[in-house]
């Protein structure tokens, strides 16, 4: 592992650089700013960016796993971050989810925070993480059949 530099401008092109080289098309780049780079993932390849990510660029620590519902389709945001080879520099992918296939694989097998962060976008907006080792319920009941996070769930005893 890297020692720990100093903050370097440098740093998200080089994060961009490194992993055009690696996935090519299936990472595009959406914005930058201090310590913080932006991109979008395809659906099929978020689980070796972030392994690379893990891996090979030595981001240790993923931060959220957030689901979003942009109505037309969902939404999972990662934030993960490197505290020692990019000191304190982030990494926000986001990958597109269809309402119809909700499905996207599990990154819990590469940072271990992510197992909870995952569990609770599955039980609100329903989204599942293929490979997740315990997907079930934290919040509601077992038999609790909707996701409350969704923009079509209707809140009951309201018009």
């Amino acid at each position: 592992m890297s020692p720990i530099r100093e903050y370097d401008s440098s740093w998200e092109g080089d994060i961009e650089n490194k992993l055009t080289e690696k996935f090519g098309d299936k990472i595009k780049f959406t914005g930058q700013e201090i310590r913080r780079v932006y991109a979008h993932v395809e659906r099929d390849a978020i689980f070796d960016v972030c392994k690379f990510l893990n891996d090979e660029l030595s981001f240790e620590h993923c931060a959220n796993v957030i689901g979003v519902d942009m109505k037309d389709y969902m939404q999972v945001v990662y934030h993960i971050d490197s505290y020692t080879t990019y000191k304190g520099e982030c990494v926000e992918l986001t990958v597109d989810v269809p309402n119809d296939d909700p499905h996207v694989k599990s990154v819990s097998s590469i940072w271990g925070g992510a197992n909870w962060n995952e569990r609770e976008t599955w039980e609100l907006f329903g989204i599942v993480f293929d490979g997740h080792p315990r997907l079930e319920r934290l919040l509601t009941p077992e038999t609790y059949e909707f996701f409350p996070f969704r923009k079509s769930y209707k809140l009951r005893g309201w018009e």
